[in-house]
């Protein structure tokens, strides 16, 4: 190579190696800094989309864990107003059985009547009172079939629990039925069909009607409580799958996403002293022009 002095390809050859070798220390150290492998879509394109996808599958999952424990604990609720309700048909039980004996006359029964129906008044009353964040759960209000709708502001019929991070029916959400548990649905109290035997204990014979029909209503009270500890399992394994889920999606996210910091730290030495190879040789070449000056100076 010919000494010039117009142009200084060495300098120029050692300032592209220098610019080189210091944009990699500049991303070893983003890297390193950031834990992450993937900064930037010029990192790694497809990887960067993957993980962009896996990261929402992860979020959507550990709500769906949220959901699904809420659920839990609006069955939870409406378990604990169901025990109650079951304490106050016991009392309605003794009371119809204290009625259905002759050695009580007309008055007296008319004052058992009278707590009679008072427990089943508040078997209606906790059933219109008992909701969960504003949504009632045993005044019928979630009961029925395959009768759910969503499309307004305010859902309709049975309610619909989404954990699942799609919209299949197979995978991602539950209908949840608590059934109607005021006093006139299960057949109790004057607020009941008069035909039906829990109607009223002021007589021997309606007393003794009634025991049947408090069974009946006990009966169609277990059932409903039965359901909902059945859902709170159900949810209770859907909550544990999620996770193990989430967390082995999070391991497959990690290993496309994060830096090994060992491979990483590696490769930040050797740039670094590339890079500080190069600012030495730069500094060498930019001398070299000054022995065409001695020449001419001669």
């Amino acid at each position: 190579m010919a000494l010039v002095i117009n142009h200084n390809l060495m300098a120029m050859n050692a300032t592209r190696n220098l610019n080189n070798a210091y944009s990699s220390l500049a991303t070893s150290t983003r890297r390193l800094s950031s834990g992450l492998r993937i900064g930037t879509a010029a990192d790694d394109a497809a990887g960067l989309a993957i993980r962009e996808l896996m990261r929402a599958e992860i979020a959507a999952m550990n709500q769906g864990v949220r959901n699904a424990n809420d659920a839990i604990s609006m069955i939870q609720t409406a378990d604990g107003a169901l025990q109650i309700i079951d304490e106050k048909l016991i009392r309605m039980k003794e009371l119809a059985e204290q009625a259905a004996t002759g050695t009580y006359n007309s008055t007296q029964r008319l004052m058992i009547d009278s707590e009679y129906q008072a427990m089943a008044s508040e078997i209606t009353r906790i059933a219109n009172a008992t909701d969960f964040n504003g949504v009632s759960l045993l005044n019928g209000n979630l009961s029925g079939v395959n009768n759910h709708d969503g499309s307004g502001l305010v859902s309709k019929g049975e309610m619909k629990i989404h954990f699942g991070t799609s919209n299949s029916s197979a995978e991602d959400y539950y209908y949840i039925n608590m059934g109607n548990a005021t006093a006139s649905a299960l057949g109790v109290g004057n607020q009941s069909n008069p035909a039906d035997g829990g109607h009223s204990v002021s007589t021997q014979a309606n007393a003794q009607k009634a025991l049947d029909a408090i069974n009946s209503a006990i009966i169609s009270k277990d059932n409903i409580r039965a359901a909902l500890g059945a859902m709170q399992n159900r949810l209770e394994n859907t909550v544990s799958n999620l996770q193990i889920q989430a967390e082995n999606l999070q391991a497959a996210e990690s290993r496309i996403s994060d830096v090994d910091v060992a491979s990483e730290m590696t490769e930040f030495v050797r740039n670094q002293i590339m890079t500080q190879a190069a600012v030495a040789m730069l500094s060498q070449a930019n001398s070299l022009p000054q022995m065409a000056m001695k020449l001419i100076g001669g």
